[in-house]
């Protein structure tokens, strides 16, 4: 089952102290209900305070699904219990699919 989600809007408000740049996105997803959920970058962007990174938009590698390092995006979707499963960079969206 998959579907569309639109994020929310950019600029909702100032990031707490002690949050993470991308805690917004982590919790937008705790809260879908789909086992799928595409978004374009845009959306994505949308979500995370300050937006994407210019890397997002062009190297697939910053999608993906890796736990270790400094990789604090990654670490976002994957305790949301999501993993990247399909990173269109000509279309910008991705796909997040719930990691059961």
């Amino acid at each position: 089952m998959g579907g569309r989600v639109g994020a929310r809007p950019a600029g909702r408000g100032a990031m707490m102290a002690g949050m993470g740049k991308y805690d917004e996105l982590r919790d937008f997803l705790r809260h879908q209900r789909l086992a799928q959920v595409t978004l374009t970058f845009a959306e994505v962007a949308g979500v995370v305070p300050g937006g994407l990174p210019p890397s997002a938009y062009v190297h697939r590698a910053w999608w993906a699904n890796e736990e270790s390092g400094t990789h604090s995006h990654a670490r976002s979707w994957l305790h949301a219990g999501y993993r990247t499963t399909d990173v269109n960079l000509t279309a910008g969206r991705v796909t997040f699919t719930r990691a059961d």
